[in-house]
């Protein structure tokens, strides 16, 4: 049981109790006394963990879909969606750092049980979600590059937890520089394919401004809500505000403001990272699929094995392949952390990190592994893509807590979200909700 806060004036009901991710908590050097730079430095990292979940598997069958039966249209949603994502994550990072909670933790300290166990019930089901993207598109890299059976290669995306554990006892930048190389290899693998793809870059540019299509086609919304919900995921705001706070910065206002300033340039240089990528996967599916009369291409193997005679070099569907399995085993890794932080958050469970990181683990790639091998080959394009309209449909309920509690300025003190942030945050929220809306209108009206 909580022990209530003597210091009642901070706004929260209860102590915060042990830190999220305790094991790795402040354990990242800052710098302090040193110079602007390195201190910036210092916080670089979470940002590109958090980007990792904008381009994971999931997304490739959106954008693969969007861009060979829509071409260039669905840009504008990818852009749309990333600077939704920028000001969000941006308002994790300040949860964290006023609060010293993620957002788990405030959610079960702000609301009763009534509300915060289905809160917490509906970010596992994100989780899961997130999961079966995640393990059905390292698979299908497996299977693609070295003819690895699904079933197999399902089972051998859950030793990504013990990559985790090893990694973290050597120190959590070692995490962080392994997501970061193999997003390194992945934008190389989409440079290389784009240069062959040779896209008309006048038709790309037309395709980041807005059309009123995108609303009023039920196919093309669809697939835009899928693009919104792979691009703005709900566990990459519980995951960021968790692992912002492995970085050991000062406890005074001035010191947390340039710890959020800080926070905030990593988390929107990296996602800017991630729309290149983004772009570029329906970039090369417009290019490769659509400008050839290929306007169906959903099935993660079927643009595999086009890209070779669509494009005339070999090398293009090998690159792809290896840049679908380092987004899944990159999203594997960050969709576990997130899943221990919600779990801890919530539930406030006491159990060594190492137990705890295996049975969120668990929870997740069971329903993931069990649904995927169900599936087989056929049909994991419809799958994938129905996982992240899943996705967009739970963002809801992480979203409007998280604009909530950073407008809250008994919660936040003096890092309280300014009006004109927590407008357009609530601005963001609603537009979320309606296109929900109008997605399930859609799907009940037929």
């Amino acid at each position: 049981m909580d022990a209530l806060n003597p210091n009642a004036k901070n706004g929260w009901r209860h102590e915060r109790g042990e830190a999220s991710l305790s094991d790795v908590y402040r354990t990242v050097g800052t710098g302090r006394h040193s110079s602007t730079w390195r201190r910036a430095a210092a916080f670089a990292g979470p940002g590109y963990m958090v980007a990792v979940g904008y381009m994971d598997p999931g997304n490739w069958a959106t954008s693969l879909a969007g861009g060979s039966k829509f071409g260039y249209a669905l840009l504008t949603v990818a852009l749309l969606s990333n600077l939704m994502a920028i000001v969000l994550q941006s308002l994790c990072a300040r949860l964290a750092i006023a609060s010293g909670r993620d957002l788990a933790q405030a959610c079960r300290d702000a609301f009763p049980k009534y509300v915060s166990l289905p809160l917490w019930a509906f970010a596992e089901i994100a989780i899961i979600a997130t999961d079966i993207a995640e393990v059905i598109g390292t698979a299908i890299g497996l299977n693609l590059l070295m003819g690895i059976p699904l079933e197999l290669g399902v089972l051998i995306t859950a030793l990504d937890v013990f990559v985790i554990l090893f990694l973290q006892k050597l120190g959590f930048r070692w995490v962080e520089a392994f997501i970061i190389a193999l997003l390194g290899v992945i934008a190389v693998c989409f440079g290389v394919q784009i240069l062959l793809a040779d896209p008309q870059w006048g038709a790309v540019l037309t395709g980041f401004f807005p059309t009123t299509e995108i609303v009023t086609n039920p196919e093309m919304l669809y697939l835009a809500l899928g693009i919104l919900g792979a691009t703005v995921m709900p566990h990459n705001l519980y995951l960021h505000s968790g692992i912002v706070q492995t970085r050991a910065y000062g406890h005074t206002v001035p010191e947390k403001r340039e710890a959020l300033t800080f926070a905030t340039i990593d988390s929107t240089v990296a996602l800017c990272f991630a729309l290149l990528i983004n772009a570029s996967i329906l970039i090369l599916a417009a290019a490769a699929f659509n400008a050839h009369g290929k306007t169906d291409v959903v099935e993660l193997g079927d643009a595999y094995s086009l890209l070779s005679p669509l494009l005339g070099l070999a090398i293009a569907p090998t690159l792809f392949g290896i840049a679908l399995l380092c987004c899944g085993l990159n999203s594997t890794v960050t969709a576990t952390l997130a899943g221990q932080i919600v779990m801890e958050g919530f539930l406030k469970i006491r159990l060594k990190p190492w137990v705890r990181r295996l049975i969120t683990r668990a929870i997740a790639i069971v329903p993931a592994a069990i649904v995927t091998i169900w599936y087989g080959d056929q049909g994991t394009a419809e799958l994938l893509i129905l996982t992240q309209v899943v996705l967009s449909l739970q963002l809801s309920f992480a979203v409007f807590p998280l604009v909530m509690f950073t407008a809250n300025k008994a919660k936040m003190g003096e890092l309280v979200a300014p009006r004109w942030l927590s407008g357009l945050a609530y601005l963001i929220a609603i537009v979320i909700a309606g296109l929900n809306v109008k997605l399930l209108f859609d799907f009940v009206t037929g």
